[in-house]
């Protein structure tokens, strides 16, 4: 299995941080925040890895991470997304990378306490589908959420008003290589933008999306309050490990 990261987009929410750097290059307590998902990948036995940027400040990730071989990797692989499209419309550009094998993709500003390596195992065993992970929280309404009945995810909705479960997708997808297709047939949202949202609906829809749940603290850190929530929480994990 191959592995993505997003880490394009302005993160105009962190401006003036932002101004001169790319979000996803901003420490998160002693690291960049992009160690963070590349070694999640890592750790799920994953070395084959594509990075999709964009912005001023893409040539820096080349500057910082270079060949990959510091983290085990195989292979380390760079695309540029122009403009800001959407997750799903950053994802399209992984289409030759993934050339028909499955991937698992990471937002690159989730940061995660545990691990995803029985998850990413689970789908390699899957015959074909998509794969998401859950997360229960109490501000479910910042996120895309996951309407749970049997036993099975039959319906995802984007930042509800009055979510259906505190049960928020986490910015870490599994897919086979149909969703390449089902990202082309996907039309722009209220915000100008392809959602991740409908692809996993699509997948919904045949019947061939599963899920588990996430372990340990999640967190996204794209806002000063979640940034600093992410440092703190990577601090105090240190901590309790040393």
């Amino acid at each position: 299995m191959k592995g993505v990261i997003l880490a394009g987009g302005k993160g105009s929410r962190l401006y003036p941080l932002t101004k001169i750097t790319n979000k996803h290059l901003l420490p998160i307590y002693d690291q960049p925040m992009i160690y963070y998902p590349i070694r999640a990948l890592v750790d799920a036995g994953i070395r084959d890895i594509l990075i999709v940027t964009g912005g001023n400040y893409a040539g820096d990730f080349l500057q910082l991470l270079g060949n990959g071989r510091q983290f085990g990797l195989t292979s380390l692989n760079y695309t540029y997304q122009e403009g800001e499209g959407g997750i799903a419309d950053a994802l399209s550009l992984a289409e030759h990378f993934a050339d028909g094998h499955k991937i698992c993709v990471i937002l690159g500003d989730n940061i995660i306490e545990g691990s995803i390596h029985e998850a990413v195992d689970e789908f390699r065993k899957q015959e074909a589908g998509a794969k998401i992970l859950l997360k229960e929280v109490h501000d479910a309404e910042r996120f895309g959420v996951a309407e749970i009945h049997g036993g099975h995810v039959v319906h995802i909705e984007e930042k509800p008003k009055q979510p259906k479960s505190n049960y928020a997708v986490t910015g870490i997808y599994m897919y086979d290589a149909t969703v390449f297709e089902k990202v082309k047939t996907l039309e722009p949202s209220a915000r100008g933008e392809l959602e991740i949202t409908d692809v996993n609906n699509a997948y919904i829809r045949e019947g061939s999306l599963t899920f588990a749940f996430l372990e340990g603290w999640w967190t996204d850190a794209g806002t000063f309050d979640s940034l600093l929530r992410a440092s703190n929480l990577v601090s105090q994990t240190a901590a309790n490990k040393a």
